[in-house]
């Protein structure tokens, strides 16, 4: 399967929106290891450390550090490097930081991907696209129930709202635009949406993540770890796993296969399915600190207490499935940061790291 994907992609012209960002630098990665042209669309990095500067992103591909709200700079950028292949992952991606700023959050989120679509739809570039939301887009239950597709889409926060219209507004584009009935004839580009949440992974240094707690906890500030809340059960998935299920939607829909426009689920085994409580005790192991944190609920702010995908769609039609147990995705998490701060090369480390998940397929 991997041989196939690097294939696909080598010499394809790329364009990664949210490139210096942490799923973006992975995904970037994956596609120079590749032998992909890839351009980038991001704001500059917005933490120290940031892996976009770890992998030395920045030497490696066309950068074009701008505001994805800016429509008239988006389009430029894509009639002139004119890709094949789009990759929308820019935004505010933060759940506490949306009760903190929510006008900026919808800005970007919602009008930061009708920008994208409105630009592709202009220039009609680009053979296929796949645009990342969330597994938070869909009307939260709190029941222990498995999202679909086609269940009805909701959000409580502000990030939540806001990627649930942005799933509306990729629809309506589709539907209005880049309709598969109509490809081949009226224009050239299929499209779809890629929900995943709860990715782990080395090189996030995002503030409010679980993972940068710890990290920032154990190698920086010496402090305890606050946990917000224990109790909540999320769907952890190493990065590599949905950025795989990305990378095989994106050739699908380049192939031509208009069935696989449209929105997709990419979430872990069930049994990854646990508390954050759980996460936190198996790092500590992993870094060797014990009785490092404490319990500090949070009662003015809202979060999903449990959120669950089906991915059936995804592993019956793309062939993709989740490869990494509850511990081998903390293992390859935790030890990404154990090179990083002991001086380790971060490049190498991480061409290791995706050599090895993709030999596991």
């Amino acid at each position: 399967m991997k041989n196939n994907l690097a294939k696909f992609f080598r010499g394809k012209k790329v364009l990664v929106t949210g490139h210096s960002g942490f799923k973006g630098g992975w995904l970037t990665q994956i596609l120079l290891d590749w032998g992909a042209k890839v351009v980038g669309i991001s704001l500059v990095p917005s933490t120290k450390p940031c892996l976009f500067d770890a992998l030395n992103i920045k030497k490696q591909v066309v950068n074009y550090f701008v505001d994805i709200r800016g429509f008239k700079e988006i389009r430029k950028i894509i009639a002139k490097e004119k890709p094949e292949i789009v990759f929308h992952l820019a935004a505010q991606p933060i759940v506490r930081e949306s009760y903190n700023d929510p006008l900026y959050t919808f800005e970007t989120n919602i009008m930061g991907t009708a920008n994208v679509l409105q630009a592709l739809k202009d220039v009609g570039c680009a053979k296929a696209a796949v645009f990342i939301t969330t597994d938070k887009v869909y009307e939260n239950k709190e029941t222990d129930c498995f999202y679909k597709e086609n269940d009805s889409l909701g959000g409580y926060d502000s990030y939540s709202a806001s990627k649930a219209a942005a799933e509306i507004v990729i629809s309506s584009y589709i539907n209005s635009f880049f309709n598969p009935q109509s490809y081949g004839q009226g224009h050239q580009t299929l499209i779809a949406s890629a929900r995943a949440g709860n990715v782990v992974g080395g090189g996030d240094w995002a503030k409010d993540r679980i993972v940068t707690d710890i990290i920032r906890s154990v190698f920086e500030k010496k402090e305890k770890i606050i946990m917000r809340n224990p109790k909540a059960v999320r769907p952890w998935q190493f990065v590599l796993e949905p950025l795989h299920g990305y990378l095989l939607l994106a050739k699908n829909l380049y192939d031509g296969k208009k069935n696989f426009s449209g929105a997709w689920n990419f979430g872990p085994n069930y049994k990854n399915c646990l508390p954050v409580e759980d996460l936190v005790k198996r790092a500590l192991e992993i870094l060797n600190k014990k009785n490092y944190f404490l319990i500090k609920k949070d009662k003015t702010r809202h979060e999903a207490q449990l959120l669950k995908l089906n991915s059936n769609k995804a592993q019956k039609m793309l062939k993709w499935r989740p490869v990494l147990n509850f511990a081998q995705t903390l293992d390859f998490t935790f030890e990404w940061y154990k090179n990083f701060y002991r001086g380790g090369d971060s490049i190498k480390f991480t061409r290791k790291q995706i050599k090895s998940f993709f030999n596991q397929l």
